[in-house]
């Protein structure tokens, strides 16, 4: 199916800026929303400048609405709705002011929300939709130090579930959620940070072009939930399987690999307006670079295990 009409909330960097620039180069209408104008009119210009540019918070109602009225003023339709906007928030429960918890998760499950009454809305009155509500692995287990952002994934997980059972009635209409583990986007350095240090995506972490590349998929053959990330299963089975292990190591893995060793002063970030946006950020670690270490430690392992057996 070509020359779609796709909304993309969140637009304005990561896998929502990525999304919009591989559906635009796949022909498709792109209609770009995200709190940030400036930012938006660049990645209009990186989709070849036809993408209309509508600047909206999604936890707006009304902003969001005048999204899906734009789109439809346009284009006569929307055809695939990709939500990506997200907020997060580092630091104990306890030392998070009670207004960036609030606003975090009002931002990351309400926004959601917006989107999907918006969405649906248009999509019953055309007869046809897909929905994809880009959520995160922090949707399927737990993690310290990111209670608002945990709170509101798992909230929108259920949130998409109950749409994907109350649409079953329509047979053309399609909500899905995309699920990846860790990523590399603005997200982490933009983050509200209340922890004492940057955050960063613990490893392995993928890049925002093959999850965006995963949702255009999801868009050309809707699934209702879709993973991306090597090591997804395996944490999700740690959590559900052996709690109290998981438990025991998930804060020692987190203060190392979810936390740089770069020092910061207690600040709200982007979680009540729109800032510039650091791409990168301290000790990012791909997949590729997390298999060779994985591969040369189990030659070192398997080379000691070898050494031992000789000496016997």
């Amino acid at each position: 199916m070509t020359s779609r009409v796709v909304v993309l909330t969140g637009a304005s960097s990561g896998i929502g800026r990525q999304a919009a620039r591989q559906f635009a180069g796949r022909g498709d209408r792109v209609v770009l929303a995200a709190r940030g104008k400036a930012d938006l009119d660049k990645v209009a210009e990186e989709c070849g400048g036809n993408a209309l540019v509508v600047p909206a918070d999604v936890t707006d109602a009304d902003d969001v609405e005048a999204v899906a009225q734009a789109a439809v003023d346009r284009f006569g339709r929307i055809d695939v709705w990709v939500d990506t906007a997200a907020v997060m928030a580092y630091g104990r429960f306890e030392d998070l002011p009670r207004e960036v918890f609030e606003r975090t998760v009002t931002t990351d499950l309400f926004g959601p929300a917006n989107v999907a009454r918006a969405a649906l809305r248009q999509f019953r009155v055309q007869g046809h939709g897909t929905l994809i509500l880009v959520g995160s692995l922090l949707a399927h287990v737990a993690v310290p130090y990111m209670s608002s952002y945990v709170t509101a994934k798992w909230g929108m997980r259920g949130l998409a579930r109950t749409l994907q059972q109350e649409t079953r009635d329509a047979r053309d209409i399609h909500v899905c959620t995309v699920a990846p583990g860790s990523v590399d986007t603005p997200i982490y350095t933009s983050a509200a940070n209340y922890a004492g240090f940057v955050g960063r995506p613990p490893p392995p972490v993928d890049s925002a072009e093959l999850v965006a590349s995963r949702v255009v998929r999801v868009a050309d053959r809707p699934r209702g939930d879709l993973s991306v990330g090597a090591t997804n299963r395996l944490i999700e089975f740690g959590f559900n399987a052996v709690p109290p292990v998981y438990d025991a190591l998930v804060g020692p893995l987190m203060r190392r690999g979810g936390l740089s060793r770069r020092p910061i002063e207690a600040y709200d970030g982007n979680v009540f307006g729109s800032r510039p946006r650091q791409e990168g950020g301290p000790g990012r670690f791909t997949r590729a670079q997390v298999g060779a270490a994985a591969a040369a430690v189990a030659l070192a392992a398997g080379a000691a295990i070898r050494s031992l057996s000789r000496g016997r």
